[in-house]
């Protein structure tokens, strides 16, 4: 399957799969970034259970910045082994003119979700896994040069 035969279909009312799959480490070491039909199937279900629902409810756009990652960019972006981006669970997001607190709370309080993460204050990493959501959510960020991850169990204050 090629990229240009399935990019422009429609996910949700306001996402289209080619915003989850452009990739530049792709185009750059040639990589083919196509999700398979479960893994098209699953993007729609995080656009339609979350990022559809967080765009109607903050209106303002969602950006995605990272969405469905084939082993070969997941693994040349140094991503997890188990990363749901390979499985088309997860997205980075960003709001511009909303702030990104704000709208780590809205997916917190109002949305279904498996993991949300406040990644570094720079974006938030959100995950849908159907009826296996575990509603985890953390903040990331660095300390002595290593990445780490606290539990979050109530809303974010900037």
């Amino acid at each position: 399957m090629e990229n240009s035969k399935v990019a422009n279909q429609a996910l949700s009312k306001n996402f289209n799969l080619d915003e989850f799959i452009i990739s530049q480490t792709a185009e750059r070491f040639g990589y083919d970034n196509t999700p398979t039909e479960q893994f098209i199937s699953n993007l729609r279900e995080l656009c339609i259970n979350v990022l559809q629902p967080l765009h109607e409810i903050i209106k303002v756009p969602v950006i995605i910045s990272s969405g469905y990652r084939c082993y070969l960019v997941n693994t040349a972006i140094g991503g997890g082994n188990n990363s749901q981006h390979m499985e088309g669970k997860a997205a980075d997001v960003l709001t511009p003119n909303k702030h990104l607190y704000d709208t780590f709370n809205v997916i917190y309080k109002n949305l279904p979700f498996d993991q949300l993460i406040f990644e570094f204050e720079k974006w938030i990493h959100v995950s849908y896994n159907g009826t296996e959501n575990r509603k985890q959510a953390m903040i990331s960020k660095r300390v002595s040069g290593k990445v780490v991850y606290e539990l979050v169990y109530k809303e974010l204050r900037d």
